[in-house]
């Protein structure tokens, strides 16, 4: 005989864990949803396209944030090459609405709690709810840029930090290297092939100090600037100033973009690049992940790989420039979405296996028998 009993008992016993969790105040409004994909760019379009396309019951919240929101062009993204962000997005979203079981919305999630291993409760700023069984962090990195004038104000628009994104369109133009000196040599490593003509700015960081380390953890790293021609110029910069602007001034059918700055020292010297290249720190543009318990590994959320980028919080999932698998690019974002898409559909499809096999065991039967059992169990103890 099935020990539909205990099927009972555990099957109930996991609601009232789900019920048992603080709800929602009788005003607000509470929706239920496989999975809630959090953040619109790359990674969390992917993630929801791929949810998409299994039918799962999935809800995208945008906060309109995003790394890459004021760069001219995406690159490198096979078959949307030098499309601006905004396009991107906008045909993602396009193309995923199509599909019936999942929406998409702007808002800001405020706060994730977890009520068991198999439900989350989601809040956005409007005070509406949500349970999800699972969840996708896409909430992405924010560049934490120098106060140095100049800088914020052209972030993205002739200053960059990824060169695979946005050097092509600057080769064969003299080009500015920006951060402290023992980031130098390796974003000369990455935009040599770019040009030959490099000028690295250190802003007085090239300290006695800082070259011993240099010299410990770079052994040869003088040599290899020597033998590229880069000139370090370490006096203090104060402000970089636009005089060209690529967006108006470019070429589309040579690709290329020519922008033009001043870099005014403070000792008086002005120097003209094309284009800067910079090493600067970035942080979590969220922290929600944090708030979940989610590992931090060198500031990023803890992902792993091999097993569909799961964090170390069941249930949820890091995607993106956010998580710690070392990239931070388009192509890289999408994969890591879809990579998300399948682990969760094959969690939840397991999940929900396990569920209706017990259930469907159950028949009138058998619950006819286990009644019986019952009852003359309670007549010997009375």
């Amino acid at each position: 005989m099935i020990p539909v009993l205990a099927y009972l008992l555990a099957f109930f016993s996991a609601l009232s864990s789900i019920s048992a969790a603080p709800l929602p105040a009788q005003n607000q409004t509470i929706l239920n949803f496989d999975v809630i994909v959090v953040g619109g760019g790359p990674s969390g379009l992917s993630a929801l396209s791929g949810l998409a396309r299994v039918r799962r019951n999935a809800l995208l919240i945008d906060s309109g944030e995003y790394r890459n929101q004021w760069t001219r062009h995406a690159h490198d993204v096979i078959g949307s090459d030098g499309v601006t962000p905004a396009y991107f997005r906008a045909n993602a979203r396009q193309q995923i609405a199509e599909y019936p079981t999942v929406t998409m919305q702007n808002g800001t999630v405020t706060n994730i709690e977890q009520l068991n291993s198999t439900a989350f409760l989601v809040t956005d700023s409007s005070g509406i709810q949500y349970i999800s069984r699972k969840v996708i962090l896409g909430t992405g990195l924010q560049d934490i840029l120098p106060s140095t004038p100049g800088i914020s104000e052209n972030w993205a628009r002739g200053i960059y930090w990824c060169p695979w994104c946005d050097g092509y369109e600057h080769r064969d133009q003299p080009l500015g290297l920006l951060g402290s000196i023992e980031k130098i040599p390796g974003l000369v490593e990455e935009v040599r092939t770019l040009n030959t003509d490099l000028i690295a700015f250190v802003n007085g960081t090239m300290t006695a100090d800082r070259v011993s380390a240099l010299d410990s953890s770079t052994p040869g790293w003088e040599n290899l600037l020597t033998t590229y021609g880069v000139t370090i110029e370490n006096g203090t910069i104060g402000d970089i100033e636009r005089i060209q602007d690529g967006a108006v001034y470019n070429s589309q059918i040579e690709k290329a973009e020519y922008d033009k700055f001043l870099v005014h020292l403070d000792n008086g010297t002005t120097i003209e690049r094309a284009a800067f290249f910079t090493s600067f720190p970035s942080t979590q543009r969220s922290t929600l992940g944090q708030s979940l318990g989610v590992v931090l590994v060198e500031g990023k959320l803890l992902a792993n790989m091999t097993v569909g980028m799961r964090t170390n919080v069941d249930g949820v999932y890091a995607v993106g420039d956010a998580n710690s698998d070392g990239s931070t690019n388009i192509p890289h974002a999408m994969w890591s979405g879809k990579r998300s898409a399948v682990d969760i559909h094959l969690q939840l499809a397991e999940e929900d296996a396990v569920s209706a096999t017990a259930i469907a065991g159950i028949t009138k039967r058998d619950l006819e028998d286990e009644e019986t059992a019952l009852l003359r169990f309670m007549e010997l103890v009375q």
